[in-house]
């Protein structure tokens, strides 16, 4: 099973927000979902983001594959620089 770390569409017509969720890859983008990690507001001046940080780098050390915007968004918050930090530490 592929897993996917993406967003799920939640909220009204023209006021999006999503949740940071743990999903089967072949799952639909709104449907069965594994986990939540997060939520990201892109509505609100500045974004928000909430990220549960060990829950995402337990996931990513499991093997599960951040979308696109997913990645810009743990990007942002740092949390790509960690996981990549504790792989490389963990080859030495």
């Amino acid at each position: 099973m592929a897993v996917k770390l993406r967003l799920k569409r939640m909220g009204a017509k023209q006021k999006p927000f999503y949740r940071i969720v743990a999903a089967d890859s072949r799952s639909p983008r709104d449907g069965r979902f594994i986990e939540t990690v997060g939520t990201y507001n892109p509505v609100a001046q500045p974004a928000e983001i909430k990220i549960d940080k060990e829950l995402v780098l337990k996931w990513l050390n499991n093997g599960a594959q951040p979308t696109d915007t997913v990645a810009s968004i743990l990007r942002k918050e740092g949390i790509m620089k960690e996981f990549k930090n504790s792989k490389t530490s963990k080859g030495n």
